[in-house]
């Protein structure tokens, strides 16, 4: 009788994440007004050192993403591989 409810209980899980995602905040959120138009736009044309100050910011290190992701990929493999070698067992 455990055995008939185990897809059930994996699924009810898989949803219960699949719902909490949901509400995880999306890297573009914004406060909600339009953006205004910058006060001093004939200064914009000139190339001044403050405006160019602004935008450098450098690039992304996307190394952490990189290591995380196959870090989880490589559980999510093992936790495949022992639920398939368990299964295996039981027949």
């Amino acid at each position: 009788m455990s055995v008939a409810r185990r897809p059930l209980l994996t699924a009810t899980a898989a949803g219960s994440l699949l719902c909490a995602l949901w509400f995880v905040p999306s890297a573009n959120a914004t406060d909600g007004k339009p953006p205004s138009a910058p006060a001093h736009s004939t200064a914009a044309a000139a190339g001044t050192e403050a405006d160019l100050a602004l935008a450098d910011t450098g690039t992304v290190d996307t190394s952490p993403y990189l290591f995380g992701g196959t870090l989880f990929l490589g559980l999510g493999a093992g936790f495949v591989a022992f639920s398939v070698r368990r299964a295996r067992q039981q027949y």
